[in-house]
């Protein structure tokens, strides 16, 4: 897997002009922050050596490089899921390659049903912790040293100091903004209504089916990472109803003015 990834980064850095600070992976119907980008290349998942290509609505499957708050980014247009058939290793060998290419923080978003009965739909909700109930780990098999550890510590698994930021950035700028504990479960089927019941008794505050394994071999090669779930959908007692991609991606669309504000003020200030 280390060659593959070599060979990827190696691929990616003689198409772009440019070294990234930072990387971004963009959740589903969450797209919108490229437009705040001063694109420089663009690449076609399917271009690129060993990388995994898109296959889900609303995930159009290219890595955007370029500014973003005076920052040189590369951002993942459309991301990876278990679900899709991928190994956790496919899953995330995007952020192992863009660890190669000398990023030096990881920023996360994803779409996610609400739990917490406080929540409200396009509501932003910051990662503070998560569960993992995937039922595979991408750090399973033999260990590659020069990526990391074999047992990192998820301790802290979300950067403290980033958190507080966009804390702030939210009570600045009005933004419905809540930090908690984020489940990660396979899907593709949403939950029945025990299930939620269950996952809300375990601790959790939002589901979702991706943000999990990322974090994880980000934390092993010691990159700080920001998380944030929009919640698009509200999945507790007396708020359950049948949901279809189109509302989710449509609950997306409306928190996206403020998902951007908040990633792209948090990265001016890093």
């Amino acid at each position: 897997m280390l060659e593959q990834i070599k060979e990827a980064a190696t691929y990616i850095q003689q198409k772009a002009g440019t070294t990234p600070q930072y990387g971004i992976i963009l959740g589903t119907g969450l797209g919108g922050l490229i437009q705040e980008i001063e694109i420089s290349d663009v690449i076609d998942y399917q271009d690129i050596p060993h990388f995994p290509v898109s296959t889900v609505e609303s995930h159009s499957g290219k890595l955007i490089f370029g500014m973003l708050a005076g920052k040189n980014v590369v951002a993942m247009q459309g991301r990876f899921h278990f679900y899709e058939g991928y190994t956790m290793q496919q899953v995330t060998f995007p952020v192992r390659v863009m660890k190669m290419l000398g990023i030096q923080k990881l920023f996360v978003s994803n779409a996610a049903g609400g739990l917490n009965p406080n929540y409200e739909i396009s509501d932003l909700m910051i990662l503070n912790d998560h569960i993992n109930l995937l039922p595979a780990n991408p750090l399973t098999g033999k260990n590659l040293d020069d990526l990391g550890v074999r047992f990192p510590d998820m301790l802290e698994a979300y950067d403290r100091e980033m958190i507080k930021q966009a804390l702030m950035i939210a009570s600045e700028n009005q933004i419905r903004a809540h930090q908690g504990v984020y489940v990660s479960v396979s899907g593709p089927n949403l939950e029945t209504p025990a299930e939620y019941k269950f996952l809300r008794i375990i601790g959790s505050d939002a589901v979702g089916m991706s943000t999990v394994p990322e974090v994880i071999v980000a934390r092993q090669m010691n990159l700080p990472v920001f998380a944030v779930s929009v919640i698009t959908d509200l999945c507790f007692e007396g708020k359950l109803k049948y949901v279809t991609l189109e509302e989710v991606i449509a609950a997306a669309q409306k928190a996206e003015p403020s998902l951007t504000k908040m990633m792209k003020e948090l990265i001016r200030m890093s």
